[in-house]
């Protein structure tokens, strides 16, 4: 089980874009995510007559390292650790490690 998920707001801790927040897109391997608006490049495309594309200058979300993001938790408005639990009835969460809230019903 991962710590962070698809789906999930998170800060970026370190980079060009640090204190940014944004949601995971997907992943890019095990130990790349793609967030949201963040970590944007230029990309010069060439025009393609076979698919109407148009050429110019695009923006692109790179993939960032998973250890340059944290978990925001919306309570403490701030940046978290995750743990791992079971519940009573064997399920395995995720919890915010700063006050034991489970991520999954935040």
């Amino acid at each position: 089980m991962r710590k962070i998920k698809t789906g999930d707001d998170v800060i970026v801790i370190a980079g060009k874009d640090k204190g940014k927040m944004g949601k995971v897109i997907r992943f890019k391997g095990e130990d790349y995510v793609m967030v949201e608006n963040i970590n944007l490049v230029k990309r010069h495309t060439r025009p393609n007559p076979r698919t109407n594309a148009a050429g110019g200058i695009i923006d692109k979300e790179m993939p960032l390292h998973v250890s340059n993001v944290a978990i925001y938790n919306r309570t403490t408005d701030k940046a978290d650790k995750v743990g791992f639990k079971f519940l009573a009835d064997g399920n395995k969460v995720r919890y915010f490690k700063s006050n034991g809230e489970n991520i999954e019903s935040a």
